[in-house]
């Protein structure tokens, strides 16, 4: 009687009686059958506890003690003085299932990380087919838009487009959607369904130096300061450094080449946080190219930029910058400055807010690792559905913090 009262407890299955537990290989298999009650019939409404056969219905449960569970479930029929027949109601297994609710959820559960449904399926001894059934069950509705928007793309190859994008809350760090376009014609669409109150409460469009997400902010968010996230233009002058790293190197030796691509990371950082030696080396290697140590000063005098603690002194300091850049020569850094005097309104607007695009380049790596795990996704709601699901547990959390 303990070891029956016990082994209901590790099942969690309430009001069935369970007759034996057999091991078998890497399974376990549990013979039960439910208590006897009277039921309503759905015909007539009366009640009724006449059995009229019994049916063994096989389901799988979720995993225990590194083991696939097997619930033989000794389902009855019952028959009702109307003449109809009808089988037991089973609170932990919907009717022409064979898997429990509880399995179900499992599933659900699981696919909270970035796995692939391949490798849940091995782990519940489903199909791979199963598994996406049950999770095609999950769906997320548009979230309203919040105080601060932050967008940006992705490499997906789902639905045969290159791009998909990402509209996240980096105040609150939620993902709002995915969307399966990033073109301004699919934007503009999708922004329209929003009501104007919900728009003009956006005080913040966060994103890269994309024309398309510039134009959308200043069509549907007349209130928004449009911020054009640090990462984006400060790289923009690390790879015109880069690129005429590239091209003068190519005029040395072998060895030189080789040494210069090696300490690249030397030329990168800032000068001034380096030790004496690191200076020497730095200036040596300068010393080799004057176009080299051209771009290199350009490039240091741009870091200092980002010592400015406000937009005045930046403006100031960004108009100076641009300027002698303009006639230095150098056409990647020529180039360089005509975009920052471009974007010069929404670089600057970085400066009187700390919101970037942090959180949402890390949700991309998130996606990427989902997406490699899977071997790429080709349907799109399905795509979008598990992605809202992996950060929906980070929004759980969040809430009850």
């Amino acid at each position: 009687m303990l070891y029956k009262y016990f082994t209901e407890k590790l099942l969690g299955l309430q009001d069935v009686d369970i007759e034996k537990v057999k091991e078998i290989d890497n399974s376990i298999h549990i013979n039960c059958r439910l208590k006897r009650k009277p039921h309503k019939c759905p015909c007539c409404g009366k009640l009724t506890d006449k059995v009229h056969d019994y049916r063994e219905q096989p389901i799988k449960d979720i995993p225990a003690f590194c083991k696939h569970i097997f619930i033989h479930l000794y389902k009855r029929r019952y028959r009702c003085s109307c003449g109809k027949r009808f089988p037991e109601n089973v609170d932990f297994l919907p009717r022409y299932h064979r898997m429990t609710n509880r399995l179900a959820l499992y599933i659900i559960d699981k696919l909270r990380n970035e796995v692939s449904f391949s490798s849940v399926a091995r782990e519940v001894n489903l199909s791979v087919s199963s598994v996406i059934r049950v999770f095609d069950l999950v769906s997320y509705a548009p979230k309203k838009l919040p105080s601060a928007i932050s967008i940006d793309e992705f490499k997906g190859n789902t639905n045969s487009e290159k791009y998909q994008c990402i509209l996240t809350d980096p105040v609150n760090k939620v993902v709002l959607d995915i969307l399966p376009k990033r073109y301004a014609h699919f934007l503009t669409e999708y922004f329209n369904h929003f009501d104007k109150s919900q728009r003009d409460k956006v005080q913040f469009f966060v994103s890269d130096m994309w024309k398309p997400y510039s134009n959308i902010s200043s069509m549907w968010f007349k209130n928004a300061s449009q911020i054009v996230d640090k990462y984006h233009w400060i790289r923009q002058v690390i790879w015109a450094f880069e690129a005429v790293r590239k091209q003068e190197q190519k005029k040395f030796s072998k060895s030189h080449r080789r040494y210069f691509k090696q300490s690249r990371q030397l030329l990168l950082k800032r000068f001034d946080l380096f030790s004496d030696e690191q200076k020497q080396q730095v200036n040596v290697m300068l010393f080799t190219s004057p176009t080299l140590s051209t771009a290199h000063f350009y490039k240091e005098d741009f870091l200092k930029i980002l010592d400015c603690k406000d937009r005045q002194s930046a403006k100031t300091a960004f108009s100076d910058w641009i300027n002698s850049v303009l006639d230095c020569g150098i056409a990647q850094f020529v180039k360089c400055a005509n975009s920052m005097l471009n974007w010069l309104p929404g670089i600057l607007n970085s400066f009187s807010s700390a919101i970037t695009n942090g959180f949402t380049e890390g949700c991309n790596n998130k996606i990427k690792v989902l997406k490699r795990n899977a071997y790429g996704y080709r349907n799109f709601k399905r795509f979008r559905n598990r992605i809202l699901h992996m950060f929906s547990h980070q929004m759980q959390k969040q809430a009850i913090a």
